[in-house]
């Protein structure tokens, strides 16, 4: 709790303890009856003037400003008028009830901010530069260059991207991915910066500026992410802006009216003093941005970096996600299913894995880490341009790759039915036989296949791969629809197709996870980035982040708007509905300040409590 909120609870309590022995005094002797109204007024006053002198100052300055209408200025004629009518008790009453209110939407605000501010302690206040006669240096992380080495001793955050290039730990990476379990890094290991060093000294080989880094990247998106008002907030805003005045002069009227028919000026002012409490908007104005601030801070804690609550809203109106294949839905870690015949098994991965042996292609790394045995080096390696690898040693000739080369080379190849990555191998012009390669589906892909299916939210799936392979995955993760063999380009072209379809403006999530998909990212409604500390194009044109590189958090981010915007709905309805009626219970009865007091603090608290649960999801793991 902040000084400033504890000064006012302090406040509320001694006013408390001053104001309700008084009235149990004033009810039991009638003060007035034996002194007359001076000196109830006196006590009154005095404690009035000890728990509202903040409101009476904030509505000065603001009535300089010229901003004459906000709930200040109501609760300022309210009780005011009160003591014009001789209700001593109630004037006092609507301040600090008021105060009460404002101090639990205050302590609410600021719990919500400090699960956005806990984010912010990622930041690297220092770095050790280790210089080359092997001393340290402790520099601000924003001097260090790319190249530099850095030493993180256990403890200490890392300070900027980088590759391990000595030393081996466990990171937490807690605090950027919401992900419980160290990771443990070798040298060859890339780490960002925001996380934790754990269990021993590593020294990292700078590979990012600080500007451009992880941490600086995710800090930058934290602090902009209240900045992007949801439709609500803005109609809300806007509504305030009218709403008082409206307020104030309908109140006047109705005071005018009532005492122009009865003549009862006491009553009628009674009557417009309740209408102008009741009808402080605040449940409102402070309940709606709460409850997205509320979320934001959660989905940050989960690991998901939500730029502003338009596309909290957005997304919980979604009902089409497009995704791409490789390292979304798929793991990106291509594995080998199958090797025909598979009575040359060995002499067939033993001839690709010496074609394949100078490759970094993720499917020469799947060969290779198929075989047991050392690979022989000594082959002169040519690769042929979209056909395969020729490696020659002597004239030992092994040919590897696609039917092209084959046909090329007029070596005939049995025929394949199967999805997946065909390698064929030769050797000396004799076909050996094939490998099927094959992409990996992620676990969580099918759990979010799932979801998305039971909530009825259409699936595409966008890949440059080949029919055959497309059409495996979607059927697998029974996705709605899928569209194969796209370049980059064709990609955007194809979801232009996709949004042009939706007849009904329904919103489109685009999915994705790497740099060829900022394009598509920046033309969707909504674009999701997988895995954050990824491509950097990939964060600038997202408008959601999701720092684990799985589809768990999409669930987690589907569930946390859908909560929340059920919240803002509730509140909005919940707060009109209960000041309606008893606005017009003021114009038609005499009601008790007490009740209009309930309309307007009452109502205002039990919006702000339903709205802290906004970001309270049953998570999935």
């Amino acid at each position: 709790m902040s000084k400033k909120l504890k000064k006012r609870l302090i406040r509320i309590i001694i006013a408390s303890s001053l104001f309700v022995p008084l009235l149990i005094i004033d009810k039991v002797l009638d003060l007035s009856h034996y002194y007359g109204f001076v000196l109830p007024l006196c006590l009154y006053l005095a404690i009035y003037l000890f728990i509202s002198y903040d409101i009476l100052i904030k509505a000065f300055k603001n009535i300089i400003r010229g901003h004459v209408f906000d709930e200040n200025f109501l609760m300022i004629i309210a009780s005011i008028g009160a003591f014009v009518i001789l209700e001593f008790p109630e004037a006092v009453a609507v301040m600090l009830l008021y105060q009460i209110g404002e101090f639990f939407q205050d302590l609410a605000v600021g719990r919500s901010r400090n699960s956005i501010s806990e984010l912010m302690d990622i930041r690297p206040d220092y770095a050790n530069l280790l210089k080359e006669d092997g001393s340290l240096e402790v520099v601000d992380p924003e001097l260090v260059e790319i190249g530099q080495i850095i030493r993180i001793e256990p403890g200490e955050k890392i300070p900027l991207d980088g590759v391990i290039i000595s030393g081996a730990s466990s990171i937490d990476t807690k605090s950027l991915t919401g992900e419980s379990m160290p990771a443990d890094v070798i040298e060859g290991s890339k780490v960002i910066s925001g996380t934790i060093n754990l269990s021993a000294s590593i020294d990292v080989k700078v590979e990012k500026e600080f500007k451009d880094s992880a941490v600086s990247k995710i800090l930058e998106l934290v602090e902009n992410a209240t900045n992007t008002k949801s439709k609500q907030e803005n109609f809300i805003s806007k509504f305030a802006k009218w709403y008082t005045p409206i307020v104030v002069v309908s109140a006047l009227i109705l005071f005018g009216v009532g005492f122009a028919v009865t003549k009862d000026w006491s009553n009628w002012l009674a009557r417009a003093l309740n209408f102008l409490v009741v009808s402080c908007p605040c449940a409102i104005v402070i309940s709606v941005p709460l409850s997205f601030f509320t979320s934001i801070g959660k989905a940050a804690k989960l690991g998901i970096l939500i730029k502003g609550s338009l596309y909290l809203e957005n997304f919980n109106n979604a009902k089409t996600f497009v995704f791409d294949k490789t390292g979304t839905l798929t793991k990106g870690n291509f594995v080998i299913s199958k090797v025909v015949p598979e009575t040359n098994k060995d002499a067939i991965l033993s001839a690709a894995a010496i074609a394949e042996g100078q490759s970094s292609h993720p499917i020469a790394l799947a060969i290779r880490n198929a075989l047991n045995s050392e690979i022989d080096s000594s082959y002169k390696i040519e690769n042929v341009p979209g056909k395969g690898i020729v490696a020659t040693k002597g004239n030992d000739v092994i040919l590897c790759g696609n039917s092209r080369l084959f046909s090329e080379k007029n070596i005939k190849i049995a025929d394949n039915n199967e999805a997946g990555t065909v390698i064929y191998v030769a050797r000396n012009n004799e076909y050996l036989g094939m490998i099927l390669v094959k992409d990996e589906i992620k676990e969580d892909a099918r759990k979010a296949s799932d979801y998305f299916k039971k909530e009825h939210i259409e699936t595409v799936m966008l890949t440059g791969d080949n029919e055959a392979v497309a059409k495996e995955v979607a059927t697998e993760l029974c996705l709605s629809s899928y569209h194969h063999s796209l370049l980059p380009q064709d990609k955007v072209s194809e979801f232009e197709k996709i949004l042009e379809s939706k007849k009904d403006k329904s919103l489109v999530v685009y999915v994705g996870d790497g740099i060829n998909d900022a394009p598509v990212l920046a033309r969707s409604d909504i674009g999701i980035a997988m895995g954050g500390v990824g491509s950097d194009a990939a964060i600038e044109a997202s408008d959601i982040v999701l720092m684990h590189d799985n589809l768990i958090s999409l669930i987690n981010a589907k569930k946390i708007a859908k909560k929340t915007m059920r919240i803002v709905m509730e509140n909005i309805i919940f707060a009109i509905t209960v000041k309606v009626a008893i606005l017009v219970l003021s114009v038609f009865f005499k009601v008790p300040i007490w009740v209009a007091i309930f309309g307007d603090v009452g109502v205002a608290l039990l919006c702000v409590f339903n709205a802290l649960r906004s970001g309270r999801i049953k998570k999935e793991d």
